[in-house]
């Protein structure tokens, strides 16, 4: 399996511009003070699972528009004080799953907040739970094109802002430490996790893994298989709107959220990934805007990438930041 991109060292050096809007930061603050201020329903209760020995309770919260999210929260049984949460977000096809399915930072410590993806979650995995009650015009198959003519239909829109909210209600559990939340995701959960850290207010870390949705027309200029050949296949019908598709994507573009991330950041990128090119997410990297930044390159992975090899990096690392 070759290598899939540029090379180790060409990557550690790739910056690209990417275009950002002049109101990017007056759309995502009318965004989410429009999503505040619609209100919603927040209801935690037990969750129906055979697991005893932590707490797991179905957590519905409200996202854009006000409307239900679901997600599981998973935490330590008999826990002292209030915990250090993470919150984690979906790869694309995937829904929160069943109670229990992700044990591991619950078993770790931490309040875990296993957020749904509106609309997703039957692609792989234990399903999810959230619609998605928003049309769009003509797309294709998958969700990356979906309301791409303007971004305020654009169906990102709608999932940044569940994200943003899944940490605002996070950060209202009575047994977390607001001042400790971390955001995580792997593939569009990566990238959804690179908006969250830059949207959210207060998070204190930031660890994508695999992360997509970032520098939108390299990917869909070089991407073998995988969400960003949507994109390539849209354009190939709409042979006019190319400027007007990257105009849109770029108020969603990682490397535009990475640029307003402060927080310490810890991403993993696969070297042979075909999915998700790996200068995509380098371009999102390099732009961090992070004083406390380290990123674990997986030479011989596709987009499996590091699994839970990672997954126990991210753990000693993230215990790092958070030591009470």
């Amino acid at each position: 399996m070759p290598l899939s991109d540029l090379t180790h060292a060409e990557l550690l050096a790739y910056r690209p511009e990417v275009d950002e809007p002049a109101d990017f930061d007056a759309f995502w603050t009318g965004t989410l003070a429009e999503a505040r201020a619609a209100g919603g329903r927040t209801d935690r209760v037990p969750a129906e699972t055979p697991i005893t020995q932590l707490i797991v309770e179905d957590f519905t919260f409200p996202g854009f528009g006000g409307e239900p999210v679901r997600a599981w929260i998973t935490r330590p049984r008999d826990a002292d004080g209030p915990l250090p949460a993470v919150v984690q977000y979906q790869g694309y096809g995937g829904g929160r799953g069943l109670p229990g399915d992700n044990p591991l930072w619950a078993l770790a410590g931490y309040v875990h907040v296993m957020v749904d993806t509106r609309g997703q979650g039957s692609r792989w995995g234990s399903g999810g739970d959230t619609p998605d009650p928003h049309g769009s015009g003509p797309s294709i198959p998958g969700f990356m094109t979906r309301g791409i003519e303007d971004p305020r239909d654009y169906y990102y829109r709608r999932v940044f802002t569940d994200a943003v909210r899944a940490v605002d209600a996070a950060r209202d559990l009575p047994f977390v430490d607001g001042a400790r939340i971390a955001v995580t995701g792997g593939s569009q959960g990566g990238g959804i996790a690179i908006a969250a850290g830059a949207l959210a207010d207060g998070v204190g870390a930031v660890l994508p893994d695999i992360a997509f949705l970032c520098a939108y027309r390299r990917g869909a200029d070089v991407a073998a298989e995988g969400p960003f050949v949507e994109l390539a296949q849209y354009l190939s019908v709409h042979r006019g709107r190319v400027d007007e598709v990257f105009r849109t994507l770029s108020y969603f573009d990682g490397v535009n959220f990475a640029r307003r991330i402060h927080a310490p950041a810890l991403f993993s990128i696969a070297l042979m990934d075909t999915v998700v090119p790996p200068s995509t997410t380098f371009a999102a990297y390099n732009h961090l805007a992070s004083a406390d930044r380290t990123v674990e390159a997986y030479a011989f992975n596709n987009h499996e990438g590091g699994g839970t090899v990672h997954w126990q990096k991210q753990a000693a690392w993230l215990a790092e930041r958070f030591a009470a």
